[in-house]
């Protein structure tokens, strides 16, 4: 069977991109052919990943369209004769990027109108969350189901250490990390007011770090930074890195005292796994699918409340006991989002729509 598999974007690091890779690699050990495409693809994917703008990926048996931006292969979809599968990985809502960048909010609306556009021309609408699965059953989507991203455990537990970097992090501040893009829906502002409510109640030994893209939204990191210098924050004790190689991440994940998330919408958050994956306890606000992909591990809380967080914080880095235990609950939940767990799921797919 022919099964292509369509990304806007093919980046290394990137959570879509990534998870077609490795159901691609998948795929051909079950003995399916076909490719993955792409509109843009990162240098060094290219023996991966096959541009989309070349064509041939019309004959497929089955055709999977990875969902997170508006693009081209939206109504180029809609005419394949073959059987068509979204698979949704949440698209922003326009309010967050508002204030800061009209120009992404307007892509963000566009993005979710053109999904409604999908309804009634695929087979199968699949979430990568139930979070995910119920707004496009809002959109009118009649067949609709839930599959995971298949998160690679080994990926980062494997890679060799980086002494120079390693003995930066290990200076006696507690490291508290992020990682993702600096964008207003992760709310990275929290942070700040979360290390201040830390310094104050808890350490003042302390420094955040944030692993990403910080130009995807500059008018946004800016007032981040204003934020920063109002609260008087020494600059050692923020950390903003862009991006960096697999090894540099994870030396970050290995060196984090704990792994905090305050965004206010995601559609899974492969971060989350990967902190689980690297025993770096988590602590994450209850909002959009976050609670659903921690699964009862972590520490989820909710409202919004700093304060409590920053003694939440505190607890995951210096009681032990309760680290501990919370670390081998994370092991636990970070197992169902291996690809040898995820992997027979998308093989029951295949086979029903063969």
């Amino acid at each position: 069977m022919i099964v292509n598999q369509w990304v806007p974007a093919a980046h290394q690091g990137d959570a879509v991109g990534d998870n077609a890779r490795t159901l691609q690699r998948l795929f051909r050990e079950w003995g399916h052919e076909g490719q993955l495409y792409a509109l843009t693809v990162d240098r060094g994917l290219e023996n991966e990943v096959r541009s989309w703008h070349a064509g041939g990926w019309r004959d497929a048996d089955v055709t999977i369209l990875h969902f997170a931006v508006p693009s081209p292969m939206t109504s180029a979809l809609k005419t394949l004769p073959g059987v068509r599968l979204l698979h949704y990985h949440n698209v922003t809502p326009a309010h967050f990027f508002a204030p800061f960048d009209p120009g992404i909010a307007g892509m963000t609306i566009r993005g979710r109108r053109e999904l409604s556009t999908l309804v009634g021309h695929v087979d199968l609408a699949l979430g990568v969350s139930e979070f995910n699965r119920s707004e496009l059953e809002a959109l009118g989507f009649s067949q609709t189901g839930v599959l995971p991203i298949a998160v690679d455990g080994q990926r980062l537990r494997s890679l060799p250490a980086r002494p120079s970097l390693e003995a930066l992090l290990q200076d006696g501040l507690v490291n508290v990390l992020f990682v993702g893009r600096v964008a207003p829906n992760k709310k990275i502002e929290d942070h700040v007011r979360l290390a201040e409510h830390y310094k104050r109640y808890v350490d003042s030994y302390y420094r955040f770090i944030f692993v990403g893209r910080y130009d995807a939204v500059p008018r946004y990191y800016s007032a981040v930074q204003a934020l920063i210098a109002e609260y008087q924050i020494r600059p050692d004790r923020f950390w903003f890195t862009g991006p960096v190689p697999d090894e540099e991440l994870a030396v970050y994940y290995r060196n984090a005292h704990a792994y905090v998330s305050l965004s206010e919408h995601e559609g899974f958050c492969v971060p989350l796994i990967e902190a689980m994956n690297m025993d770096v306890p988590v602590l994450a606000y209850s909002a959009a699918a976050v609670p659903e992909t921690l699964g009862g591990a972590g520490v989820c809380f909710a409202p919004k409340d700093l304060e409590h967080a920053a003694e939440l914080l505190g607890s995951l880095v210096y009681d032990a006991p309760f680290r501990t235990a919370v670390i081998e609950r994370q092991r636990v939940r970070a197992r169902d989002f291996d690809a040898a767990h995820v992997a027979p799921q998308w093989k029951s797919l295949l086979e029903s729509v063969a």
